[in-house]
């Protein structure tokens, strides 16, 4: 995260705001910062997104490319992550400055994501033992405006709802060689299912209170935080994954607060961020061209 020198005086400002359920930005402590995204914004890619939240800026683009499926789940796809702090983000990721971040989000997400209750890897197979889709995501930092779990963790799961697999038939050869004809039309595609992608929620602990979404000032004033990391199942949310950030300690019950407050936002974060994305693909496609004359 960002460096924010603050005083103690507004530390204790910050502190004060959160024991009264008003903070500095006149949320309450289980609000969100606005927030806009994008999809479809990098052409050379198969999906991507773009989220901002408040001053926090993402970027995800993800890649495909077919694969041989690991031995030891030869019916299962590979996912891989790999972050990226832009030294425009701010000065102290210049050089190697955002290499511990970085690795912090990508273990975070692979974290999140290893379980197949979380992500359905049998959908990116083709043949089994053979043949899979590969994904590769990479996530970009253009500014760092605090709480960077949950919008990173929000643009993934909005880059892979908008990333188009090309349609993939498989033809016998002789000798039993099986031979991949990949689909060259755009609109002959399938896309991923993220019903169960987990979101990240980060519950930060300042004082006796918890809250959600940070901002890098609030980031400064707490020891330590949880990031919880939820996927719905059957409508339901489910915890799939958590860890601590920070130099601090937290009491049993503290903890227990903090991730029923995490699966309760959680929960409804998915749900608007599913409604936001069908609301989008009505409205800017994919529709297939009216074809005339001889393309009929």
């Amino acid at each position: 995260m960002a460096y924010v020198a603050l005083s103690e005086a507004e530390k204790t400002y910050i502190l004060h705001g959160v024991e009264d359920d008003f903070r500095c930005d006149g949320r309450s402590r289980r609000d969100y910062r606005p927030m806009e995204l994008e999809t479809g914004l990098v052409s050379n890619a198969s999906g991507s997104a773009r989220l901002r939240l408040a001053n926090t800026d993402i970027l995800v683009g993800v890649k495909t490319e077919i694969d041989v499926p690991n031995p030891l789940t030869p019916e299962f796809g590979k996912l891989e992550f790999f972050v990226d702090c832009s030294a425009n983000a701010t000065p102290e990721f210049e050089g190697r400055g955002g290499s511990d971040l970085a690795q912090e989000l990508v273990l975070s997400l692979q974290n999140a994501y290893e379980s197949p209750l979380a992500f359905d890897y049998r959908t990116l197979c083709l043949i089994p033992g053979q043949q899979c889709w590969k994904l590769y995501i990479d996530i970009l930092i253009l500014e760092c405006g605090g709480n960077l779990h949950d919008a990173v963790s929000l643009a993934a799961k909005a880059a892979l709802f908008n990333t188009k697999l090309p349609r993939v038939t498989a033809t016998l050869l002789d000798a039993g060689i099986t031979d991949l004809i990949i689909s060259d039309n755009p609109y002959d595609c399938t896309r991923i299912g993220i019903e169960t992608v987990p979101l990240l929620v980060t519950v930060c602990k300042i004082g006796d209170y918890c809250l959600v979404d940070p901002s890098a000032e609030e980031e400064v004033c707490s020891t330590v935080s949880v990031v919880v990391s939820v996927s719905m199942r059957n409508g339901e949310p489910f915890l799939s994954g958590t860890h601590l950030t920070g130099g601090g300690a937290m009491h049993r019950d503290t903890m227990r607060n903090c991730l029923q407050l995490g699966l309760s936002i959680g929960e409804h974060l998915d749900k608007l961020l599913t409604k936001m994305l069908k609301l989008e693909q009505e409205r800017v496609g994919p529709k297939r061209p009216k074809t005339v004359g001889f393309l009929k």
